[in-house]
């Protein structure tokens, strides 16, 4: 076999920049296939003459860009530019098209009724004698009002908050960007769960901040993991998912939450808590943030429990912070969308929400048990009333040729590659979202096409000892 070595003459700029380059173009040419291996870094070093540490920049450069993915003991591997398997970042953002492959990689819930709701909120909205405040850039009431349903809505998940303490978003992602924007500095460690929202990686990446991982177990974040980063990471900010984390769908004991909380008191540590799954269980512990309401940015939205499609998010801010979420929401889209943020206020105050949340709850529960059927005999972690399923892979299976595979079925998911934060091991697993598809079943079928490809072990790779 031949061993790729690239020509670097004539290229301008740093040298691990021209490297990345070059893997960049030679995957596009096609010098280097899909999952081919790279030279080992020292040995590239050695060949062209470079210091090791220009490699190993060089291949994380690469790794940023989603040329590469590494894998601890086995080497580095091409991805391939615009491959049709890509499970980088920046491809969560790309939907399937439809009729294509079926999609498990979303994690958003189906329409159900939303449609038709929103159909009869426009006609009463189209009858109305002024929809102006709708179209301003600053109408005061209209805000106030907004902030209000935001403060109804937080409530419902044992949180008081009032009119004053919420920011409206532009759903949970703009929440986590602003939020960020708060309470960080560039250069800053922020410590997360060592599997973390992939968009949060994104997001670190272009306010230049360091990501710091902090281990879990079948419960969550460890509060002694916790301690120990505060000591050694020097971080000011904590960001986690307490309530059916993405991706391996724990949800944090009310004691774990206390416990987290008072280690965060000890150390001064500002809390980021995603609770965007929230209003999915039936019965879930208070949020995080009641135990450490001073300290704690809590973060919600109703794309994840009434409809994919309505951006709006609320932000709970303690005093001392909700003029810096106020003003990073002002720097990142001056506003959210006013049609779009009444839309939901009326459904929160007028009973609409509750009922379309309630819908979810139990589409999302049959869901659930579909794939429970079709998973049995395979060990998974999943939640009854979660949107997604973590299914850790057997030996011989590693999670991209499982990705791979799949892909060339028809079916299109997520490997663990993507939720890992740093150097770390990326767990061979992978994560199927089972509300993405419009309809049970596709669902099924996709589900089924994982399940007997696992079991078949047709694609998976040699064992390696």
């Amino acid at each position: 076999m031949t061993i790729w070595l690239p020509d670097l003459i004539g290229r301008s700029g740093p040298k691990y920049l021209a490297l990345a380059d070059a893997i960049a173009e030679a995957a596009d040419k096609g010098d280097l296939a899909d999952n081919e291996k790279l030279p080992a870094q020292r040995d590239l070093a050695y060949d062209l003459g470079l210091s090791l540490s220009t490699v190993t920049r060089a291949y994380a450069e690469a790794g940023r860009r989603g040329l590469v993915y590494g894998e601890v003991g086995r080497g580095t591997f091409v991805r391939g530019l615009g491959s049709a398997t890509d499970d980088t970042p920046a491809a969560l953002f790309r939907p399937v098209r439809s009729g294509d492959l079926i999609d498990l990689t979303m994690n958003l819930p189906t329409m159900g009724e939303a449609p038709r709701r929103l159909a009869e909120t426009l006609t009463r909205l189209g009858r109305e004698p002024d929809l102006g405040p709708l179209l301003d850039y600053r109408a005061d009431d209209q805000v106030a009002a907004q902030a209000d349903a935001g403060a109804q809505w937080v409530g419902r998940l044992g949180l008081k908050a009032t009119s004053d303490d919420i920011i409206v978003t532009v759903g949970a992602q703009h929440g986590v960007l602003v939020a960020l924007m708060a309470t960080t500095r560039p250069g800053d460690v922020v410590l997360v769960e060592d599997l973390t929202y992939p968009p949060l990686k994104q997001i670190a990446l272009h306010l230049d901040l360091k990501l710091h991982p902090v281990a879990m177990d079948g419960d969550g974040l460890l509060p002694e993991a916790l301690d120990e980063a505060c000591r050694g990471a020097r971080a000011g900010v904590l960001y986690c998912m307490p309530t059916l984390h993405s991706p391996t769908t724990a949800t944090m004991p009310e004691d774990r939450r206390r416990r987290i909380a008072d280690v965060a008191r000890r150390h001064d540590l500002k809390i980021i808590e995603d609770d965007v799954f929230g209003f999915l269980p039936d019965r879930r512990p208070p949020p995080l943030a009641a135990y450490a309401p001073d300290r704690t940015l809590f973060l919600t939205s109703v794309s994840k429990s009434l409809a994919p499609w309505l951006r709006v998010g609320f932000v709970r801010a303690p005093e001392a912070l909700q003029d810096a979420v106020r003003t990073a929401v002002h720097m990142s889209c001056w506003m959210p969308p006013p049609l779009m943020a009444d839309i939901a206020r009326r459904w929160i105050t007028d009973g609409t929400a509750d009922h379309l949340n309630a819908w979810q709850r139990g589409e999302t529960r049959a869901r659930q048990q579909i794939a429970a059927r079709i998973l049995s005999g395979l060990t998974y972690k999943a939640d009854p009333m979660g949107l997604h399923v973590w299914l850790p892979l057997p030996p011989p299976w590693r999670a991209d040729d499982l990705r791979i595979a799949a892909e060339k079925r028809g079916v299109k998911i997520l490997s663990g590659e993507v939720f890992a934060v740093g150097q770390q091991a990326a767990p061979q697993a992978v994560r199927l979202s089972l509300g993405c598809e419009p309809d049970r079943e596709r669902m099924t079928r996709g589900v089924g096409v994982i399940a007997e490809l696992i079991k078949s072990g047709a694609g998976a790779g040699p064992s390696v000892v």
